[in-house]
């Protein structure tokens, strides 16, 4: 355990699709990101996934403020990405109130709530009909 884990932390959860990520925002960082143990660079596999993730941060102009330790389960890259900022968002609310205007009129404290649609009796999926035979 690092020292930064004994640090005091400001806890949320973020989610979209299946994806659920749960940060911790510790206030005496350098700007470090830890996703599931690993470097934000080595989880992640392009640098668009970690500029969308960090997004609020960046908005709320408090980039290297705080080192983040974030675990994630469920979905793939893309949605983890946008659960981390859903739950980064959330979390910087419990630190500044005052933020909640900007993030909100940025769409990055909504959650998304868009989830696949189930599969329908009688159809191949979850509207694809069976293919039409006339004879």
């Amino acid at each position: 355990m690092s020292a930064a884990n004994s640090a005091q932390y400001f806890y949320s959860a973020g989610k979209r699709k299946t994806s659920i990520a749960r940060v911790k925002l510790f206030d005496d960082g350098k700007g470090e990101l830890t996703v599931n143990g690993k470097k934000a660079s080595d989880y992640f596999p392009t640098q668009l996934h970690i500029e969308n993730a960090l997004a609020p941060l960046k908005l709320a102009d408090m980039g290297k403020r705080f080192n983040i330790e974030v675990s994630i389960k469920g979905g793939g890259k893309s949605s983890q990405s946008d659960a981390l900022r859903h739950g980064i968002s959330r979390a910087l609310l419990l630190i500044d109130p005052d933020l909640r205007p900007t993030l909100k009129r940025e769409g990055f404290l909504r959650r998304d709530a868009r989830i696949k649609e189930r599969k329908k009796p009688g159809l191949k999926g979850a509207r694809r009909a069976p293919q039409f035979s006339k004879r």
